[in-house]
């Protein structure tokens, strides 16, 4: 069996462990506090989505941004940040690093990482380890779920269904109509559309697939021309009202689910490492990528 498939099973025993972690993790954000949360590539997306839950619970304003666009001047004078969390899986990446080194003794921080033998480890002020959510896959699943899975438990949420309903994507049948198709369009709204983004980085890194991802509303303004037979438009969540119309008029496949988004994207990991092995690719190595980007 590949890493990939390994970890991507083993996600509703990870989100259970970090429902258990949540209340004692140090560093969370508290309620009214004004955060950035930083990351990059899958860790960003996921960043996206806790913001989005985070603000939308009423616990304070919450921004997102890569780790190599965070904006400095907001930590001077008046527009500091109560706190930054940063998301890390392997706890090297240069990016990371760079922002908390440069906001030392200026602003609070906290970093959520898999691997407690790396820097990050001294480099923020406090560290949350999910050493058992760690990857051997170059392509992350597990550890981004588990991480938000860690976050919307401190933010008072209930995941009991969110992992019942994991442990259906892990086994869910993947229809033809999925497998065979040429492009995706990933939708979201809210807090799913750090998911759809991070859904169709999988798919890109995992299967070299084309894939597209935007906001349910902004996919209307022009990107829906893409849609068309043997095209899937997937959404993560409640769409907008007359969307299915709309997409169905074009000939492509709507794919929906009801299960929790988060879990909904297990079924996005699957279908990648599927494409990937149809394809005969590895899904564990991508073509240029390494597990951390580390720059000189």
């Amino acid at each position: 069996m590949r890493h990939v498939t390994a970890e991507i099973a083993s996600q509703p025993e990870c989100w259970a462990k970090a429902v258990e972690l949540a209340p004692t993790a140090a560093g969370l954000p508290a309620p009214g506090e004004r955060v950035a949360v930083v990351g990059c590539g899958t860790s960003w997306f996921i960043a996206m989505s806790y913001a989005a839950l985070r603000e939308a619970a009423g616990q304070g304003e919450t921004d997102a941004f890569a780790a190599s666009e965070f904006p400095f001047g907001r930590v001077a004078a008046a527009g500091r940040y109560d706190r930054i969390v940063t998301i890390t899986r392997s706890g090297t990446t240069t990016e990371v690093l760079a922002l908390l080194d440069r906001v030392r003794g200026i602003v609070p921080t906290t970093a959520i990482t898999g691997d407690p033998r790396t820097p990050i480890m001294t480099a923020a002020d406090d560290v949350i380890v999910l050493e058992f959510a760690d990857e051997k896959s170059v392509v992350q699943t597990r550890f981004a779920t588990t991480a938000l899975a860690l976050l919307r438990a401190h933010l008072g949420e209930d995941l009991t269904c969110a992992i019942a309903d994991a442990r259906t994507a892990v086994a869910a049948p993947l229809a033809d109509t999925l497998t065979g198709a040429e492009q995706f369009s990933f939708l979201g709204t809210g807090w799913t559309n750090g998911l759809a983004t991070e859904a169709g980085l999988k798919m890109r890194e995992a299967a070299c697939a084309w894939t597209e991802s935007y906001p349910a509303m902004e996919y209307r303004h022009g990107p829906i021309s893409i849609t068309g037979p043997n095209r899937v438009a997937w959404g993560f969540g409640a769409l907008p009202d007359g969307l299915d119309a709309q997409i169905a008029a074009t000939g492509g496949h709507l794919e929906t689910s009801t299960l929790d988004p988060m879990a909904d994207l297990i079924r996005v990991q699957r279908l990648a490492v599927a494409i990937a092995e149809a394809r005969g690719l590895d899904p564990d190595q991508p073509r240029h990528l390494t597990r951390s980007v580390i720059l000189p």
